[in-house]
């Protein structure tokens, strides 16, 4: 059975987890909306796929 402490801390690292997960889904958009149309196409990304994954919350995957 857990403790309340071993509770507590497995809460804390799941929001950490949650948080840092925002973080990386926001920085990463953010380097996408920055790409020019050669690297979108360089990478395999069109201008419609661009836009449906900047116009997410930075929550959603």
């Amino acid at each position: 059975m857990d403790t309340p402490s071993h509770s507590y801390k497995r809460l804390l690292s799941r929001a950490a987890s949650i948080l840092a997960k925002w973080l990386r889904q926001a920085y990463e958009r953010r380097q996408l909306s920055q790409l020019d149309s050669r690297e979108l196409s360089d990478l395999g990304i069109s201008p419609g796929d661009r836009m449906n994954e900047l116009s997410k919350p930075f929550w959603r995957d």
